[in-house]
């Protein structure tokens, strides 16, 4: 599980404002699942989509979607996934192949989070942020993410990476308003999606 604790240059776990937070999510609860669903709903609930709410900067690092409080689907996983690490739970991330539009294509990745449970071992959340048509809960075994598979071209990869994939991270890093991201959303063709470690699964 060390892979799944392991501070990096974008989930950087041991920054003092991600600490600080960590700890104060944490207090008051026991188990490592009541933390865990604490970390969930604090970043699903806390930190505005960037899309959603049409705001800026496009932010990559879990300390600066905590400073700014925005970021698409993918940074806020990177902010769940430090603040999870912080409390030592061990936490990866996974990837849906979506279309934009719900028409079919055009389509992107979308990303959220597993969390290591001791009872039920990879539990998979999504913290996006809810909103109409949007439900995304912790409630554990059952899943319920924030999207579901539609067309022959969408996926859900099944894979847990230990970091976040390089493109995501590259698109994040290479933009700086939520509207330039919107016209260059990372994807990933299916044909192309075991070199990035993604297992499929329809």
């Amino acid at each position: 599980m060390e892979e799944y604790l392991r501070a990096s240059q974008v989930i950087d776990c041991q920054h003092p404002e991600i600490v600080n937070l960590a700890q104060k999510i944490a207090s008051g609860h026991q188990s490592s699942t009541a933390i865990a669903k604490e970390c969930f709903e604090w970043v699903r609930d806390e930190i505005c989509h960037s899309f959603d709410y049409q705001m800026n900067p496009v932010t990559c690092r879990a300390s600066d979607v905590l400073r700014h409080k925005t970021g698409y689907c993918y940074a806020k996983s990177h902010l769940l996934a430090a603040l999870l690490r912080a409390n030592q739970i061990p936490a990866g991330f996974c990837y849906q192949r979506l279309s934009i539009d719900d028409q079919g294509a055009p389509y992107c990745l979308h990303g959220f989070n597993a969390i290591y449970l001791p009872e039920i071992g990879w539990y998979r959340v999504d913290a996006r942020g809810n909103k109409e048509g949007v439900n995304a809960q912790f409630s554990p075994p059952q899943e319920q993410l924030a999207f579901k598979i539609q067309f022959p071209e969408e996926a859900d990869f099944r894979a847990i990476l230990p970091e976040p994939l390089p493109i995501v991270v590259e698109a994040l890093q290479a933009q700086t308003t939520w509207d330039g991201m919107l016209q260059r959303l990372p994807d990933v063709t299916l044909a192309s999606a075991n070199s990035y470690g993604l297992a499929l699964d329809h």
